[in-house]
């Protein structure tokens, strides 16, 4: 349902490319390499091997030249960047590129060997650092990356500044004061002489209050 819908938002060509791209991925996938020897492939199979690498060296060419003036045109403001992100997404950068680059993955998990014979991945390797440059101009990005890298209470202090104060302007608190905190409802606690208001990281946590 969700092929039928995007579908009719797609071009013809674009179609076929995604056509093409599944057909090569099916072609490599090991449905039935019941007593292969390890390492060895048949011609048609490098062949099919072969024939991704042209078509990802393609793709990869293709996105590498529309990516740096997506960019450019995205870091002028975040409606820009609006913008160009659904142009993007309705592109080869949007519509080929996720799915082959799962479907390499998950080929590269069943059959490496063959992977590392067609050479395909390498040529993604080099999509990285422009595909960075434009995530990066994503608004919110700090907000997200600092929720995927901390948790409040110890490491989101870090990511928003607050571990780069001085040492003259560390607050000493009292073994009275945390008692007297943590009994109107806060929630502090001591770890190797510092301590952390881990609060907010209750509500999330599923070990319970207790174990905390």
């Amino acid at each position: 349902m969700d092929q039928e819908l995007y579908s009719k938002e797609r071009s013809a060509s674009l179609d076929l490319l995604l056509r093409f791209q599944r057909l090569l991925v099916s072609k490599l996938y090991p449905a039935d390499c019941v007593g292969q020897v390890p390492n060895t492939y048949s011609p048609d199979l490098l062949g099919v091997g072969s024939l991704l690498k042209k078509y990802t060296a393609l793709l990869c060419t293709h996105i590498s030249d529309i990516l740096p003036v997506a960019t450019s045109i995205a870091c002028t403001s975040h409606r820009h960047f609006a913008e160009v992100s659904c142009v993007v997404d309705g592109d080869l950068t949007g519509i080929l590129l996720p799915e082959l680059v799962v479907s390499i993955v998950l080929l590269l998990s069943k059959n490496a060997g063959l992977m590392q014979e067609a050479g395909a991945i390498p040529l993604l390797a080099g999509l990285l650092e422009h595909l960075d440059r434009f995530n990066h101009l994503a608004p919110g990005k700090e907000r997200d990356d600092n929720e995927d890298l901390a948790w409040p209470g110890i490491m989101g202090s870090f990511f928003t500044g607050q571990s780069c104060r001085n040492n003259e302007e560390v607050t000493l608190i009292r073994k009275a004061d945390l008692e007297n905190h943590n009994k109107d409802g806060g929630f502090w606690t001591v770890i190797d002489g510092k301590v952390y208001d881990i609060k907010d990281f209750q509500t999330q946590s599923l070990t319970g209050s207790s174990i905390l």
